[in-house]
């Protein structure tokens, strides 16, 4: 009967330390998203984008939020890794700019965090600059 039960607590114990395992390598440790590799899951303008988020916020954050989206939009304000489109979208870039492109209109991928209330800006970071300019 002891050797039964010692059967049965080192299983147990083997399929806790398992699940232990598999959690701590299957969940925890995720790659991160490759932004610039994903196929975009919507290509919108800044302009709708913004104007999507203030018409239905929750709706708005149903279809873009943590989504891969394409932005276009005239460049209203550029810092070294900051693109911000048509005063409404924010884009922060994981590496410094080098061109600047400033009013002009680009194309701009990246991953949708939501919509900040306080500056009223929907915001993009991990983005990538698909084209220098339009037009």
């Amino acid at each position: 009967m002891k050797r039964r039960k010692t059967a049965i607590v080192t299983a147990v114990l083997l399929i806790m330390i398992s699940a232990g395992i598999y959690f701590y390598y299957g969940f925890l440790f995720k790659e991160a998203r490759n932004i610039e590799s994903e196929t975009p899951d919507y290509t919108i303008t800044a302009v709708k984008l913004l104007e999507d988020y203030n018409t239905n916020p929750k709706k708005a954050d149903s279809l873009y939020l943590n989504k891969t989206i394409e932005i276009i939009g005239r460049v209203t304000k550029e810092t070294d890794s900051v693109i911000t489109l048509e005063n409404t979208v924010f884009c922060l870039f994981n590496q410094k700019l080098k061109n600047k492109s400033a009013n002009t209109i680009t194309r701009v991928k990246g991953k949708c965090i939501g919509y900040d209330e306080l500056f009223q800006e929907v915001k993009l970071d991990q983005c990538t600059l698909l084209n220098k300019q339009i037009n």
